[in-house]
């Protein structure tokens, strides 16, 4: 699968990149909002991440299949602090619907959009909203389900399950895998991811994120990596710089 991993000349500045392999071109950012952050503890964060996929000829794009991220090991993810919701109230729900049935576990939104080739028409682009709720824990990792919309070839809920995993590896402390779901019946790629991530609520007396950050070193980062079904493999470090309140 990564035959085609290159070394890529990434055009990168703090928090995104833009770059191509052959006629295939992504570009990424991510941020994390506010920049002014505690020494220690933790703030109420809200993760940003933007990825676009386009091809420099106009061709139809391989599709992405996996987006897994490296997280900032400074900071936390608060799911237990938040209500969850059932897969069962999101299945077959539009998105209107899957907010109001899960309204207390909403903790992101988002867009995706995918361009569809189906033989017979001209290429044409769908799009949805995107909605992250808290789920119940899997083997008891704190967990998201992402919920989207598609009326090609026939209505019907995509959910996406993402694990947040524990993980040890120098400034990361957290990975997340999204396992892309097969859209229009296998005819669609996808060209825009778009997520913002983190909630609010009160608890004991003081304002809780689900995802909480504190400041080190300037800067909390961000690894991802973007695969697609032809072998194309395009990794990226980004950071977001922040400071401690003045």
């Amino acid at each position: 699968m990564l035959a085609g991993l290159l070394v890529l000349g990434l055009a990168a500045n703090a928090s995104g990149i833009d770059s191509c392999i052959g006629p295939l071109c992504v570009s990424s950012t991510a941020t994390m909002q506010p920049r002014a952050l505690p020494k220690r503890g933790g703030a109420p964060i809200t993760l940003s991440s933007i990825t676009r996929v386009r091809t420099k000829d106009g061709s139809t794009p391989p599709t992405l299949k996996e987006i897994s991220f490296l997280i900032d090991k400074h900071g936390r993810v608060n799911s237990k602090a938040f209500p969850t919701c059932p897969v069962s109230k999101l299945e077959g729900a539009t998105p209107a619907q899957a907010r109001k049935r899960c309204a207390a576990a909403l903790v992101g939104k988002g867009t995706g959009k995918a361009l569809v080739t189906m033989p017979g028409r001209e290429p044409f682009t769908i799009a949805s909203p995107v909605s992250f709720f808290n789920a119940a824990p899997t083997e008891g990792k704190p967990t998201l389900i992402a919920h989207a919309y598609e009326t090609v070839p026939s209505p019907q809920a995509l959910l996406v399950p993402i694990v947040v995993q524990r993980v040890g590896k120098g400034r990361y402390g957290y990975r997340l895998e999204v396992k892309m779901p097969e859209i229009a019946g296998g005819f669609g790629a996808p060209t825009l991811a778009e997520a913002h991530v983190g909630a609010t609520r009160e608890r004991g007396g003081r304002k809780v994120g689900f995802i909480e950050a504190y400041c080190s070193g300037g800067r909390l980062q961000v690894e991802g990596d973007l695969s697609f079904t032809n072998g194309d493999f395009f990794p990226a470090t980004l950071t977001s710089p922040c400071h401690f309140p003045r």
